[in-house]
């Protein structure tokens, strides 16, 4: 590859990235330049709008357009995938993002509706429980399916919308469970501070059997009633083993 060429080309990438502040490459017409701009740009903000359907509708075709640009012309993308150009974006509002004028939830609303597609396309093919395994969870291993998330917010993110925009976050947090089902469904649970913890145990700490699980959740919350958790919880590990939720370890 000839240097004159890899100016050109490094000339070309800058223009289409951010044309007000950088200048074409000389030897191509300035109407074709504004079209492959225009190509380049409208396939990535298409995209992004169509992946982030909520976070598109709160914002004015002025906001939004300010948002993209500045993540087409500043974030360095290290994959060539579309399917992976929403956790760029997630990455550039975590990492490059710097505008005091946002919304202060915007960062934990992207994650919420970037986790929906993440879901969806994961690989992995986690074997459900049986009939035996939902009848003996106390005795069984489990671990957390990889399809499953727990997941906390400050924000209440699943009530987001153009008719509400919480300025302030509420004094509860918003805890949820994102899973995808056999029937490769991905839908999202509101659950419990507790249920969020019981679920971060397993994922810490690989299997468990479903009373080690119980127990150990029991000597984190001294406050609660241990022989209420102990009776409650075992319909509780059902439902979310019927869920997909918990599988069985590998082993059990």
């Amino acid at each position: 590859m000839s240097a004159d060429f890899q100016v050109t080309q490094g000339q070309f990438a800058a223009y289409i990235r951010d044309p007000e502040n950088n200048p074409p490459p000389a030897d191509v017409e300035h109407r074709r330049m504004a079209m492959y701009r225009e190509l380049f740009f409208n396939n990535i903000d298409s995209f992004i709008a169509s992946n982030f359907p909520v976070l598109r509708a709160i914002f004015s075709d002025t906001q939004w357009l300010e948002i993209t640009q500045d993540f087409f012309a500043r974030h360095s993308c290290e994959t060539p995938h579309f399917s992976e150009i929403s956790e760029e974006f997630l990455a550039y509002l975590q990492n490059e993002r710097d505008n005091p004028g946002d919304y202060p939830f915007l960062l934990e609303l992207a994650h919420y509706e970037w986790v929906e597609m993440a879901l969806s396309i994961a690989k992995d093919m986690p074997v459900q429980g049986d009939g035996d395994f939902l009848e003996n969870l106390l005795l069984r291993g489990m671990v957390l399916s990889p399809l499953a998330w727990p997941l906390l917010y400050r924000y209440p993110v699943q009530a987001i919308g153009p008719n509400s925009l919480p300025l302030e976050p509420p004094e509860q947090p918003t805890c949820l469970i994102v899973y995808r089902d056999s029937l490769d469904n991905v839908h999202f649970l509101k659950t419990t501070g507790l249920i969020i913890r019981l679920l971060q145990i397993l994922q810490d700490k690989g299997p468990m059997t479903g009373e080690e699980c119980l127990q150990t959740v029991a000597r984190e919350f001294p406050q609660l009633d241990s022989q209420a958790l102990m009776a409650n919880g075992p319909p509780m590990l059902r439902e979310l083993a019927e869920k997909g939720i918990l599988i069985p370890a590998v082993d059990a």
